[in-house]
């Protein structure tokens, strides 16, 4: 279950009790959910409650409660939690994060791609500037990967305000070369100033968020040839079992919320946000890397296991790649 079907499950809880006469209230057009600040208050949550509580006259936790009671029905959640003042914890069965594998295996590099935007004739235009240009090309792609249709006939022009990088196009890639001068353009947000050193942004160490994304991406790739070479095969079946670790269940969130950091940085203009879940994602890989190792280790034979963490490491590679491709930087297998 990704969180744009989690979002829709609650909006359908919502209506359901509106129509039970148990709310009365306006139906929303839309319900965001989100990963949890903190491990250990489920896989997502929601404040619908809260958004609720006042049109409802009564309390945000005891409109929380008949939200509880039927979200906690739906196929593929396993869990739903009140917490604070009635926000919506909300925990998804195993079988629910496997899909997000399946998923994601299945589409390749088209996942997160949607249609979001289908309908949408906007074009980014510049003025030549570096960071500009490149802010419209990444904004272009992101675009086209939610349905949209830039450089169209009748597209809207739209244009790239950007802070400016403060560099020639011929001294950013001399400096830094192509894709660390994409990241250094495309990682801050559009009013901050990018930094450009080359100290920092061509170190080949955990310090520099642009090698740890590639780091990660490499890693997974590795793991899937030394595993080949074992004769083991990533495998997304459900009796081979599923995923239960913290590292492999925050990994699996962040793998499942891509297609709608896709779609919000495509709708907010917001590159960064892609190239920030990517810096995320790479940690999360790391953690579990180190915590749920996909191969075995010695004279350990292979287990069900290994080729279930195996999928998932593909998984992630796949989603990597796809995201630095949005931005226009490479994704090389080997570092």
């Amino acid at each position: 279950m990704t969180p744009a079907e989690l979002s829709r499950a609650v909006l359908s809880t919502v209506r359901r009790a509106v129509a039970a006469d148990e709310l009365r209230v306006t139906v929303p057009d839309r319900i965001s959910v989100q990963r949890p600040p903190r491990p250990g208050c489920g896989d997502y949550a929601t404040n619908v409650a809260l958004q609720l509580a006042g049109a409802a006259g009564c309390p945000p936790r005891q409109v929380a409660e008949i939200l509880r009671k039927r979200l906690a029905a739906t196929p593929g959640i396993a869990q739903v939690v009140i917490a604070g003042p009635g926000f919506l914890n909300i925990t998804l069965e195993a079988a629910a994060c496997g899909d997000v594998v399946r998923r994601v295996l299945e589409r390749g590099a088209d996942y997160g791609h949607g249609d979001a935007l289908a309908g949408t004739y906007v074009t980014p235009v510049h003025d030549g500037e570096p960071r500009a240009t490149v802010t419209a090309q990444a904004l272009e792609r992101l675009l086209r990967a939610c349905g949209a249709q830039p450089g169209s006939a009748g597209g809207v022009p739209e244009r790239v305000v950007v802070r400016a990088a403060g560099a020639t196009e011929g001294e950013l890639r001399e400096r830094l070369g192509c894709d660390a001068a994409r990241w250094a353009m495309l990682r801050p947000p559009a009013d901050d100033t990018p930094s450009l050193d080359p100290a920092v942004l061509l170190a080949q160490r955990a310090s520099n968020p642009l090698f740890r994304v590639r780091y990660a991406h490499s890693r997974s790739r590795a793991l899937l040839r030394n595993a080949h070479d074992l004769g083991i095969e990533p495998s997304t079946d459900a009796s081979d079992g599923t995923f239960h670790h913290p590292a492999e269940t925050d990994l699996l969130g962040l793998i499942a919320d891509y297609p709608r950091v896709v779609e919000t940085a495509a709708r907010h203009r917001a590159p960064d946000r892609v190239a920030r879940h990517l810096e995320r994602l790479a940690d999360a890989f790391l953690r579990f890397h180190d915590e749920c190792p996909p191969l075995p280790s010695g004279d350990e034979k292979p287990l069900a296991a290994h080729r279930v963490r195996l999928s998932l490491a593909e998984a992630t590679g796949t989603v990597l790649a796809g995201g630095l491709h949005l931005l226009g930087i490479s994704a090389p297998e080997h570092l």
